[in-house]
């Protein structure tokens, strides 16, 4: 079973016999080592570079942020987004549990727990319907204008919507939910650079949005993330305590509050200036790659239904999802896939049957719990030009 189909993904990536099809491999073929010579004949590899000015600056132009400021990975990103978005300690952040877990982490890192809410089925992302529901059902404003959560009496300061697997999620209406009930959103980005919403980057429709550059993302600085944000200002403020919380003095050494060694290193940015002046040429590989997909199983074929962009929507593609009939089909297909040589992978565990927040706050997660056991990602990295 299921035999077509990975001759299918073979032959896509002119495999050879017996050699393995990763399932996200980077791309290193532009200016990748001439930069990096060029950090360590300067000495500049650590924090201070010209590199990472141009990395942000060149991020801010291609999303049209109006500020960029990089971090030592997409997580740090996160935290620091929900610290400058006023979470704190006791706080309740609505978020979805189909997610990586580094959209947790970073919540659990301020003192705050999560409230989990269903996605939509076709952007796998958080449901505005089902966060105005559950704000209806379970929230009122107290006098300050504060969300508070009628169960606990703890207060809903912020809320994080996920790009999923680089689909952008219906954030501009989720945008105005936050603002109707007086809560803070924040983007994780972090898998979706190049996708657009209505011509629109993902992570600068909310205040506060974050990229990841793992190296198993679009692009990679080997390990990295960024902030992207709406206010020049905030960007500063958040370079400024993303370095230490350091006050410039050619020597002494005076901070003025609690800073953070979030700080990307010259010789990763390097990295990630190459990269990014590749980024079109990847995002047309991967478009094509998916087009190639969505037209192979047009038809059901095996019973797989291809995951398409959302209407509205020009996805990164970065991981190509396949929707399989039932949880058995899904753990058939990646059983027989990854013992041919494909690398194939479900989606995450959700995050409310993970130890940590099993017992967090949730709705009927009806949609998350259907996906998590029919979703799985392909192979999706970018291709050899032929």
């Amino acid at each position: 079973m299921f035999d077509s189909t990975i001759e299918f993904i073979r032959a896509l990536y002119d495999a050879s016999p017996g050699n393995v099809i990763p399932l996200h491999a980077p791309t290193f073929a532009g200016n990748e080592r001439k930069y990096l010579e060029e950090c360590i004949d300067t000495t500049f590899v650590s924090s201070v570079g010209a590199f990472v000015d141009r990395f942000e600056q060149m991020i801010a132009e291609y999303t049209g942020a109006a500020g960029a400021v990089v971090t030592v990975n997409g997580t740090a990103a996160l935290h620091m987004a929900l610290m400058l978005a006023g979470v704190e300690r006791g706080d309740l952040v609505i978020t979805q549990a189909l997610t990586f877990i580094a959209t947790c982490n970073a919540i659990a890192y301020t003192g705050a727990d999560p409230v989990f809410v269903d996605v939509d089925h076709d952007t796998m992302g958080l449901s505005p319907d089902a966060l105005e529901q559950w704000l209806a059902d379970n929230t009122i404003r107290n006098a300050a204008g504060e969300c508070i959560h009628t169960a606990t009496r703890r207060r809903v300061r912020a809320c994080v919507v996920m790009h999923t697997f680089g689909h952008p999620a219906r954030v501009e209406r989720l945008l105005e939910i936050c603002r109707a009930y007086g809560i803070e959103l924040v983007e994780d980005a972090a898998e979706s650079i190049g996708s657009l919403r209505a011509g629109r980057h993902t992570g600068t429709f909310a205040p506060i949005g974050a990229l990841s550059f793992n190296g198993n993302k679009t692009i990679t600085t080997g390990g990295g993330g960024m902030l992207l944000f709406s206010d020049a200002e905030m960007a500063r403020h958040a370079k400024h305590l993303t370095t230490q919380a350091k006050v410039p003095h050619r020597w002494e050494f005076v901070h003025d509050s609690v800073g953070y060694n979030y700080r990307m290193p010259n010789i990763n940015a390097a990295l990630g200036c190459a990269q990014l002046e590749q980024l079109p040429d990847f995002l047309r590989s991967k478009r094509a790659t998916a087009s190639e997909y969505a037209d192979f199983f047009a038809d059901g074929h095996d019973g797989i239904r291809f995951m398409p962009e959302p209407a509205g929507t020009q996805s990164n593609y970065w991981l190509c999802a396949i929707e399989l009939p039932d949880r058995d089909a899904r753990d058939a297909f990646l059983t027989a896939t990854n013992d041919a040589g494909v690398m194939t992978r479900p989606i995450w565990e959700l995050m409310n049957r993970l130890p940590m927040w099993q017992d967090a706050i949730s709705d009927d997660l009806t949609v998350t719990r259907r996906l998590a056991d029919t979703i799985v990602n392909l192979p999706s990295g970018v291709r050899a030009a032929k």
